[in-house]
């Protein structure tokens, strides 16, 4: 009997140890998968990304809009038939993480061809120092609710100071 509970402990003990090794690698793992699947990268900075998404169609493009102070200024443009009361762009760092950055967006109003509603932005991104190249992700969200999910990754390399 007392074989017994010492062969239940050491299995036990075994058991936490080993959750406590790989549980947490074997969850991000999971998570990283299931998040990219059918997802499509597109560098918004040199190509007019478009997607359409349940129903609605969408265009973003972003340009560099002259160098600043503080870096690059940069003016993102987002079109979509979709008439959301508000949206918001979200920088975050896809080469590193510097945190999220909230761009607030603005209604430029129809656009030129008559397809939907014109949103645009400017902003420096941020940089870091010991990079100052950097690779950023745009996620939109209409509003401060939660974030659209979007079929396509909107990324830009961005330039730290000159």
């Amino acid at each position: 009997m007392v074989v017994l509970k010492a062969l239940v402990a050491v299995i036990a003990i075994s058991a936490v140890v080993a959750l406590g090794v790989f549980g947490p690698r074997w969850l991000m793992l999971d998570a990283d998968s299931r998040s990219d699947q059918g997802i499509v990268g597109c560098d918004v900075l040199n190509n007019t990304c478009r997607w359409t998404q349940q129903g609605n169609h969408w265009d973003a493009h972003l340009v560099k809009d002259g160098a600043q102070e503080d870096g690059t200024e940069y003016r993102l443009s987002v079109k979509t038939n979709m008439n959301p009361p508000r949206l918001l762009a979200v920088l975050r760092g896809e080469s590193m993480y510097l945190g999220e950055y909230p761009v607030p967006m603005t209604r430029a109003g129809v656009a030129q061809d008559g397809s939907g509603q014109l949103w645009e932005a400017r902003f420096t991104a941020p940089f870091c120092t010991t990079d100052p190249e950097m690779t950023w992700r745009i996620d939109l969200q209409t509003g401060m609710e939660a974030e659209l999910d979007l079929p396509v990754k909107l990324t830009f390399k961005a330039e730290g100071r000159a």
